[in-house]
C-alpha cells in the first residue's frame, strides 16, 4: 500500500488529486491548515486527515511525527500555494514562504520517512508561469500573463525540484504544471479554467510512478515542459 500526503488538500487541485489517488489504491493523508475543513474533506473522500500549516515549522514537524508513528510515507505532493498581487514586500514574502520556502520546510521534514520507503516520490506543483521556456514562447498563454511574484515563486519551485533531484537521488522529484484550472486560488475565481478533474491528472500520474520513473523533470499533460 502506498501512503501519500498532499499539502493544501482540503479543496481544489489537492482535493481532486487525493480523490484520484485514493481511487488508484493509495492511502492518502489530506493535509490542511483548517482542521474542520480538512477533516470534512478527508471524511468525504475516505482519506486520513493531518493538520499541517506549510508556513509553520512546528506544525510541519508535528504532522510528520504523526505519519512516522502511523507507519511512514511513500509519496509527498507539495501542492499548497497562494496567488496574490504581492507588489509589496510583506505580500511577496508571504507568497514565497507559502509557495517556495514551504517546499524546503516540508520536504526536509518528510525525507527521513521517504528514505525508508521502497518507492519514495515527491511531486512539486509548479506552473508554466514559472517556466522560462513558456514565458518566452508566444504560443503559450504564460507568455501573455504578468504574474511577477507568483511566477517567480513557481520558478523557485522548479529549481528546487532540479536541485533536490540532484542532491537526493534515492528519491524521485518531479515538478508538474497542472494548467489553468477552475479552482479558487488566492481568493480568485478561475471559472474559465479546465475542470479540476483534468488538471489533477498530471499530479496523480507523477505521484504514481515506479522505481524506474523519471526524476528531475517538469511535466504537463502533453509531456515534458521546458524549464
Amino acid at each position: 500500500m502506498t501512503t501519500t500526503l498532499i499539502t493544501g488538500a482540503n479543496r481544489g487541485l489537492g482535493k481532486e488529486t487525493a480523490r484520484q489517488l485514493i481511487a488508484a489504491g493509495h492511502t492518502v493523508y489530506v493535509a490542511a491548515r483548517d482542521e474542520a475543513r480538512g477533516r470534512a474533506t478527508a471524511d468525504e473522500l475516505g482519506a486520513r486527515f493531518v493538520r499541517l500549516d506549510v508556513t509553520d515549522d512546528a506544525s510541519v514537524a508535528a504532522a510528520f511525527a504523526r505519519l512516522d508513528a502511523d507507519g511512514g510515507l511513500d509519496v509527498l505532493v507539495n501542492n499548497a500555494g497562494i496567488a496574490l498581487l504581492a507588489l509589496n514586500g510583506p505580500e511577496a514574502l508571504r507568497v514565497f514562504d507559502t509557495n517556495a520556502v514551504s517546499v524546503v520546510r516540508v520536504t526536509e521534514a518528510a525525507l527521513p520517512l521517504l528514505r525508508r520507503s521502497a518507492n519514495p516520490v515527491v511531486v512539486n506543483v509548479s506552473s508554466a508561469l514559472g517556466s522560462f521556456a513558456a514565458n518566452h514562447d508566444p504560443a503559450r498563454p504564460a507568455s501573455h500573463v504578468a504574474a511577477i511574484v507568483y511566477g517567480a515563486s513557481k520558478a523557485a519551485v522548479s529549481m528546487l525540484t532540479v536541485q533536490y533531484a540532484r542532491a537526493v537521488p534515492e528519491v524521485r522529484f518531479n515538478a508538474v504544471e497542472p494548467g489553468y484550472t477552475a479552482t479558487e486560488l488566492g481568493g480568485h475565481d478561475n471559472s474559465a479554467g479546465a475542470p479540476v478533474e483534468v488538471s489533477a491528472r498530471v499530479i496523480a500520474r507523477l505521484a504514481s510512478i515506479g522505481p524506474d520513473g523519471p526524476t528531475g523533470t517538469f511535466q504537463e499533460d502533453e509531456g515534458v515542459l521546458g524549464w
